[in-house]
């Protein structure tokens, strides 16, 4: 290896109930692309937060040695004082202020006392060039798409003068271009010095960019692959990873060919008061008894629009055309109404609108059907111990107890959390919206499994993705979105990844 940049020696870190860092230690070369892989709750991003100071010296044991020197970060601002900078999954912007404010911000740039306005424009305007982004530095932040606000908090990081640039799920929430579009600038700054260090589950993009793959399973080193020397391979990567190897990440399953149609969608239009245009247009499909059909698009598309108006139609779009469910049309105003007819949906984003962070398991799990555990308004906690037992025992939910909070759980256990919390309500149609997204490959597989035993039971699933490979590897039939009207419907049989980006570009 070349001289190391980063040596983490014998790092061990524990919460109440679990050690998420068993003697890690592992190597970081300077100017490399280091790939950190592992399944959800491995320890990548526990180990990155105590190497950016966010877990501070004295809360773990172990060494840190950055640049061969012994740090003892007690917070952020001291890793950024040596040059070490974060991304995290979920973007520290300020939607409401200018790109230039956001990449100065905490460390702006003055006359004395003063804010010097026309030089923060200009770094900011110079740094946006080095990434590739060409926005107006005085746009407001929230007017710009994800994709655009990933490189706002690359330049922030740049604007500190970073060695050291860690980036954790970069891409989770990008599409297939602006996943290229960063992965690309990485390459761009490795070669003009800066070592960066990636945490992905997406194993393709980790085989594509990788100098080096670190993998940790149960809170421990597994190995350090060199891609140089033909190391890193999916194959080797998910056997390392899980501890088995996967032949197949998609289970496989007898489509089925039943004509029942369960729900049906009829000329149906959604117009956004907030956006002034219509998201949704003259929109038809159906789903039958027993089935997967996915909906493919690009983001923005008018993919979760369309869940989301089916299922009780939260975000108040103005709404035209039919639906039925079961063969009784329907008209829900309120996602209760959704629910009490068989249909619930897991939101794309677990986070801040599937799950209460705060609350534990089984809060988590029985609140969207507390009266099936309810007599005379009182939840039976005794009941309700019960059945979240019961949805830890069969999705397998790594936690201590179902006392956690779910905001200590691993992103995977959380999305089990949440599809545990839709099963409980009983559906006959369950629309998951990404379910798979910031996921990792062992885990992924269990919820493909899963979906496999549901239809298999007579459910149907409505699955939305931007993955083109989990679309054909699980779907019995897909539709493709594209400006919120359906371009396209495929049997899996003809589906093809070019024909369905035809459709989502037509």
């Amino acid at each position: 290896m070349a001289t190391p940049i980063l040596e983490m020696k014998n790092i061990t870190k524990t919460f109440p109930g679990v050690k998420a860092l068993d003697d890690v230690s592992f190597q970081v070369a300077q100017n490399e692309i280091h790939c950190l892989v592992g399944e959800n709750g491995a320890g990548k991003s526990t180990l990155m937060k105590v190497l950016s100071g966010v877990y501070p010296y004295g809360a773990y044991s172990g060494d840190i040695l950055f640049n061969g020197q012994v740090q003892q970060f007690r917070g952020i601002s001291d890793s950024e004082k040596v040059g070490i900078a974060i991304i995290y999954q979920e973007l520290a912007l300020v939607p409401e202020l200018t790109v230039y404010e956001n990449i100065f911000l905490g460390h702006e740039i003055r006359n004395g006392f003063l804010l010097n306005l026309n030089e923060t424009v200009r770094q900011a305007d110079q740094i946006l060039r080095k990434v590739r982004l060409d926005v107006n530095p005085a746009a407001k932040v929230k007017d710009l798409g994800v994709g655009k606000q990933q490189l706002i908090e690359i330049a922030k990081a740049l604007s500190k003068n970073v060695k050291l640039l860690i980036l954790d799920e970069p891409t989770a929430a990008l599409n297939d271009d602006d996943s290229e579009n960063l992965l690309n600038l990485l390459r761009e700054l490795r070669n003009q010095g800066v070592t960066c260090i990636m945490i992905s589950h997406k194993l393709k993009e980790v085989i594509s960019i990788a100098d080096t793959v670190t993998v940790l399973r149960d809170g421990q080193t597994v190995c350090t692959l060199d891609a140089s020397k033909g190391e890193v391979s999916e194959p080797v990567l998910i056997k390392h990873m899980v501890g088995r190897e996967i032949d197949n990440i998609y289970p496989r399953r007898e489509h089925m060919r039943s004509d029942e149609i369960v729900l049906e969608v009829r000329n149906w239009s959604a117009y956004s008061q907030t956006l002034s245009r219509d998201v949704l247009k003259d929109v038809n499909f159906n789903v039958k008894k027993g089935e997967i059909v996915g909906f493919a698009g690009l983001m923005g598309s008018g993919r979760t629009e369309l869940a989301l108006s089916i299922f009780g139609n939260s975000t108040g779009f103005q709404l035209q055309g039919d639906l039925f469910v079961n063969g009784q049309q329907q008209k829900f105003s309120r996602p209760e109404e959704a629910i009490d007819a068989g249909v619930a949906y897991v939101t794309e984003d677990r986070k801040t609108k599937g799950l209460i962070l705060i609350e534990d398991v089984k809060q988590n799990i029985t609140l969207a059907n507390l009266h099936a555990i309810s007599h005379q308004g009182v939840v039976d906690s005794n009941a309700e111990v019960q059945v979240a037992n019961e949805y830890r025992t069969s999705l397998n939910i790594k936690t201590p107890s179902i006392e956690q909070k779910v905001g200590n759980l691993s992103g995977g256990n959380q999305q089990k959390v949440s599809l545990g919390k839709w099963l409980f309500v009983k559906p006959d149609i369950l629309i998951l919206d990404e379910p798979t997204r910031g996921i990792d490959v062992g885990a992924k597989f269990e919820i493909y499994t899963l979906m496999n035993d549901l239809v298999a039971q007579g459910m149907s699933i409505i699955m939305i993705s931007s993955e083109l490979p989990e679309v054909l590897g699980m779907c019995d039939r897909v539709y493709v979105v594209a400006s919120g009207r359906i371009t396209g419907e495929l049997v899996i049989d003809e589906a093809t990844q070019e024909r369905i980006m035809q459709l989502a570009t037509s």
